[in-house]
């Protein structure tokens, strides 16, 4: 079996509209896959803004921004295709742009109408992975961990650096994953306050000096001490983590973040014995933030080619859009927490 698919994929830290072309084959139940082509959309500071700012919006507000967002992913689609001259898809997978994630509530809302990318495309579309994951019990995230098992199966973990760094393992037979800590989430809202997008190489937090007792109330959050599976949203970091950089300088704020988001990841790395992991997102740009882990685990941590780094979780969801619409097993519950494995996404 053989099929091309196109996974989209928006992150939490708004760097853009990752899109990425994958072909994927299955023999004797082993995928293999190639990407043939991927580009990230940067956002128009126009856009950047309505989505930052979608949070804040009331309801009649958000379901209108809902269609508009999936128009423009429709469009961002149809001159994807058109500029590499594609042919044969199968699919087009679509994250969405996640708004609220709060799953012990029973809801998650990623925006970006799967049926305006339809309309635009004339292509299948599979999207809203997460809510049926969360009706069902589960955290609705990460849903990656799917795509680690059957495409980077050589690696002992998979870890995610982007907005949020979130890892998937096997323990026991059984592939389980979590979130472990915010990061591009909270260390680009402190590179914006010295009007840089991010902290390009750690450069900044370098400059900083780490303040003892900021680092000791934020490893001191409730949430590092919860057992998986558990993750993370962008509210979470609103009530237990911002409030608590009131007063303090700016660089000294990143230095010590750093160190806390290096300190987390380290303590996962060593709790399960981890001798090979793939690290991958925008986050392993960030040379500082990788020493920092390097110097604190044994493992050894393999930073793959850039098409990897940037695209993993775009080529996963094109993954997961396959896997969907042969209504095929595409969550993991012992990754989500759900009540069981399932297939999940709306089809358009």
């Amino acid at each position: 079996m053989i099929f091309q698919a196109i996974g989209l994929m928006s992150g939490t830290s708004l760097d853009g509209l990752d899109i990425c072309l994958a072909k994927f084959k299955k023999q004797n139940s082993v995928w293999e896959f190639e990407i043939l082509q991927a580009e990230t959309l940067p956002y128009s500071e126009e856009w950047e803004n309505k989505l930052r700012n979608s949070i804040h919006l009331s309801a009649e507000e958000l379901l209108e921004l809902h269609s508009e967002y999936g128009f423009f992913l429709g469009k961002a689609v149809k001159s994807f295709i058109e500029k590499y001259n594609l042919e044969n898809i199968d699919v087009i997978a679509s994250h969405g742009h996640t708004v609220f994630h709060q799953p012990k509530k029973k809801f998650t809302l990623q925006i970006g109408d799967g049926r305006a990318i339809k309309i635009e495309t004339g292509l299948p579309v599979v999207y809203d992975f997460r809510s049926k994951d969360v009706l069902m019990g589960g955290n609705g995230a990460p849903l990656v961990p799917i795509g680690d098992e059957f495409l980077f199966s050589e690696y002992d973990a998979c870890l995610n650096l982007g907005g949020f760094s979130n890892i998937s393992l096997k323990l026991n037979d059984k592939r389980i994953a979590f979130d472990i800590a915010p990061v591009n989430i909270v260390l680009n809202k402190l590179a914006q306050n010295l009007n840089q997008n991010f902290d390009v190489n750690g450069d900044l937090a370098k400059q900083g000096k780490i303040d003892a007792e900021l680092l000791n109330k934020l490893h001191s959050l409730e949430f590092y001490h919860q057992s998986h599976p558990k993750s993370l949203g962008i509210e979470w970091c609103y009530e237990n983590v911002f409030p608590l950089f009131e007063g303090l300088d700016s660089k000294d704020i990143l230095a010590t973040f750093t160190e806390h988001a290096a300190e987390q990841i380290s303590i996962v790395l060593n709790q399960y014995q981890l001798k090979k992991v793939l690290f991958t997102g925008g986050g392993t740009y960030n040379t500082y933030l990788i020493e920092k882990i390097r110097a604190k685990t044994k493992s050894k941590i393999i930073i793959p080619g850039k098409e990897i780094i940037d695209f993993k979780e775009a080529l996963i969801f094109a993954f997961m859009g396959v896997l969907r619409i042969n209504n095929e097993i595409n969550i993991l519950s012992s990754a989500t927490g759900s009540s069981n494995d399932h297939s999940s996404g709306v089809v358009a």
